[in-house]
């Protein structure tokens, strides 16, 4: 990837509906090379795909949750068996597995508090091999941000 490459990232990040035209104009190529360039960082993997950006509240989901969990085991098949029980959640909407002092890091999103205690007691507290789970509520972000791109480094 060159400095091209990333200026186009950066217009995509900023706006993945962004015409050839528009992404060519800011990074000064016509529309054609930009596609070339597009369609290979696609191929490349580079581009993982476009998506829509939804704000939690208007889906009333205003609370978000990190929650730290450790297993009791760490053998292939209970990681196997944690991962495909969190991705049957889909209020957890990342799950990290870390090192640590705990094994992984899930970053919740709910409803309110109530809504919280009735995922743990549905969902979370039926996963075999949990150990133990902590909790901490979201009580404001600071910084959200795309990908550091480092344009003016390449």
């Amino acid at each position: 990837m060159d400095r091209l490459d990333r200026k186009i990232l950066a217009v995509l990040q900023g706006n993945a509906r962004a015409s050839l035209q528009e992404i060519g104009q800011a990074v000064g190529l016509s529309p054609s090379p930009c596609w070339g360039r597009i369609k290979k960082m696609e191929e490349a993997g580079v581009i993982q795909g476009y998506t829509v950006r939804i704000n939690p509240q208007s889906l009333d989901l205003a609370d978000t949750v990190l929650v730290q969990v450790t297993l009791d085991s760490h053998s292939d098949n209970t990681l196997e068996k944690f991962g495909e029980t969190l991705a049957s959640i889909p209020e957890v909407i990342e799950a990290h597995l870390v090192s640590g002092d705990y094994d992984y890091l899930l970053r919740i999103v709910v409803k309110d508090t109530r809504d919280y205690e009735r995922l743990l007691r549905e969902k979370l507290y039926k996963i075999k091999g949990i150990r133990h789970s902590r909790s901490s509520f979201v009580l404001r972000t600071l910084k959200k941000a795309d990908l550091p791109l480092f344009v003016g480094s390449v």
